[in-house]
């Protein structure tokens, strides 16, 4: 077992525990068809079917109802391009805190409209001014910032998905994940490291943004793409230094892929496996594809992150 920095596996078994009542335990769904094409066995675990729609649900709960436990209930804020600001709202709303989500102004309607949804309040900004404008609420409000990816909490939250997965589905040889901020890659390495050890892990990163794999590449943490475009809205940030470290010290490898490979596997998973994943949970399965040849004769876990979207995509 490799122990990573910053958040270990007895955190991620007690998240699972702590949140356990209010998420759902997501199916497992395989494609026969993919399976042939890609000559592997892949086996996805369909957070796009969680609370709120996305992996997110699950490190929201875990610092939400980590505060609460410490007595710190005088709200929470964070800033968010639409996922982890709807759960947290969601998580707010079971212990009945107030919740501020900073977005920016180029969000899609359907994430604003699922955080005002939940209760939450939204304060509109530029995108990169969000931090500061979720700083300054903080301070004007008393909240408590939490944080959509370089949080302790948040990680060993998103961790969780990955624990399911590998309860239900024994000798994975490789684990897949997306990676924006990257607490879902993060969590899922310290489940995995902890739990398979010798699994290859893949972050899978839309080549529009790709400061992870510059990151991992170089060593050093990376600064984000400025305004990038990408249809994987969901991955627009770039990584914090919690995640990186952990991202680091588990060996991650990260793959990035095409806006048109994401479109592709978004497709598939629609008219083939009749599952609605989003652009950014879509990701993974281009890098599996992007990354073929290395997986065949393997079996292969793979974190549909998320499943809110609006279609804007299809045209493409």
């Amino acid at each position: 077992m490799t122990t990573l920095p910053h958040v270990k596996i007895l955190d991620v078994e007690e998240a699972a525990a702590r949140i356990a009542p209010h998420i759902h335990r997501t199916p497992i769904a395989t494609s026969a068809s993919l399976d042939a094409e890609l000559e592997a066995t892949v086996f996805f675990k369909c957070e796009n079917l969680q609370k709120v729609g996305a992996f997110k649900a699950r490190g929201a709960l875990n610092a939400v109802l980590r505060l609460v436990e410490r007595g710190e209930t005088t709200g929470v804020v964070t800033h968010s391009s639409g996922n982890h600001g709807a759960a947290l709202a969601y998580a707010a709303g079971r212990v009945g805190l107030s919740c501020v989500v900073v977005m920016p102004e180029t969000v899609s309607p359907i994430k604003a409209d699922a955080v005002r949804g939940y209760g939450a309040e939204i304060v509109f900004c530029a995108h990169d001014e969000r931090e500061q404008t979720a700083a300054s609420v903080r301070e004007e409000r008393g909240a408590v910032l939490v944080h959509p990816y370089n949080d302790p909490a948040v990680i060993a939250g998103q961790g969780t998905a990955a624990l399911e997965l590998i309860a239900a589905v024994a000798d994975l040889d490789v684990v897949v994940a997306p990676v924006g901020g990257g607490g879902l890659a993060s969590g899922t390495s310290v489940v995995v490291r902890a739990l398979l050890d010798r699994a290859r892990i893949i972050g899978a990163e839309p080549a529009a943004v790709d400061d992870a794999a510059r990151s991992v590449a170089s060593g050093e943490l990376q600064p984000a793409v400025d305004d990038p475009d990408t249809i994987a809205d969901g991955l627009l940030t770039g990584l914090g230094d919690l995640t990186f470290d952990i991202l680091r010290a588990a060996g991650v490898e990260i793959v990035t892929v095409s806006e048109a490979a994401i479109v592709d596997a978004a497709l598939f998973h629609l008219h083939r496996m009749k599952l609605l994943v989003e652009p950014s949970g879509a990701v993974a399965l281009a890098a599996l594809r992007a990354t073929a040849p290395t997986v065949a004769g393997q079996r292969v876990g793979v974190i549909l992150s998320g499943g809110n979207t609006d279609l804007r995509w299809l045209p493409r």
